[in-house]
């Protein structure tokens, strides 16, 4: 099947202002992609490519001062099947993982594995040394967390998650990271898109989304533990840490985000030949159109500050 995705931002600057743009497609997933990349910038600037630590695509620009806008429109080909399932999946020793997933089992800004640590051996000490453990902490944070984009907050760490039991798509994977390292499980954090196909479609307007990903079976694979089930059409952007490290933006002084628009959808074969375009936003009961209720941007400054949604 086929899948058009996008966004379109739109910032007002006070003045000219870096920003880093972590907005186009994952590069393992490029092959997917119908359409040539093209990352839209208004007024035209031009935007510097490159492959960060992480393997992600990332851009950088100086954004003038004034209303600036970024929007982005393509298809993918996606296969229509339902993520592969963790189920009967076996864990490594540490001493026999691969050296690159020994930096997910360490703590990072928003996800604080030696606080944690006898919290998760208690709970899930007992459990099975195999898929059941990963599973047992999936279940665990998807029954105790309440979602709601009210619950946001660009502070929030995994601890702050676990006490207040509330938060959004990525507060339920930084908790479940933050388990899972401690019990000696390499887990990272991943955002992208995710529509609602083969599922009831949800009453929020579609955001970025984050799930995670575990390394089970000697290769990683995909988890989520908002959602806690295999899914259909997920698309990567990027992957990390958590998500410090994929901030969907960056900016590096005042960028107040004025409009906010994110969208994935079935379509045909005959949408890969219409022009770049951004759809119109669909409104949805109890949210106004062009007001975002958490966009993912990350407000930053010469020093280090938080991340995205």
């Amino acid at each position: 099947m086929y899948l058009r995705f996008g966004y379109e931002m739109q910032f007002d600057l006070t003045a000219p202002t870096p920003m880093i743009l972590n907005l186009y497609t994952h590069p393992s997933h490029a092959w997917t992609l119908r359409r040539p990349e093209q990352l839209v910038v208004e007024p035209d600037l031009t935007v510097d490519i490159f492959i960060d630590g992480f393997g992600n695509r990332v851009g950088r620009i100086l954004a003038p001062a004034g209303k600036g806008r970024i929007w982005y429109d393509n298809v993918a080909l996606d296969s229509g099947q339902v993520e592969q399932s963790i189920e009967a999946g076996k864990l490594s020793k540490i001493e026999d993982l691969p050296n690159e997933c020994l930096q997910f089992l360490m703590a990072s800004r928003y996800c604080e594995v030696e606080r944690l640590s006898p919290m998760a051996w208690d709970l899930f000490g007992k459990t099975p040394n195999t898929w059941e453990r990963v599973q047992a902490v999936l279940d665990f944070v998807h029954n105790h967390i309440q979602f709601g984009y009210r619950f946001a907050r660009n502070t929030k760490t995994a601890w702050d998650v676990w006490y207040e039991k509330k938060g959004v798509c990525r507060d339920f994977q930084h908790l479940a990271i933050t388990l899972l390292r401690a019990l000696n499980i390499p887990a990272r954090y991943a955002t992208g898109y995710l529509g609602d196909i083969g599922v009831p479609e949800e009453p929020f307007p579609m955001d970025f989304s984050a799930w995670m990903e575990v390394f089970v079976d000697r290769k990683w694979m995909t988890v989520d533990a908002r959602y806690n089930q295999p899914r259909t059409g997920r698309i990567l952007i990027a992957r990390g840490r958590d998500a410090i490290d994929v901030a969907i933006t960056t900016s590096f002084g005042s960028a107040k985000l004025e409009k906010f628009h994110v969208w994935l959808d079935e379509c045909g074969a005959e949408a890969i030949r219409e022009p770049h375009s951004v759809p119109p936003m669909a409104a949805k009961p109890g949210f106004f159109i062009g007001s975002p209720p958490a966009p993912p941007v990350t407000p930053a400054a010469p020093t280090p500050l938080p991340a995205a949604a």
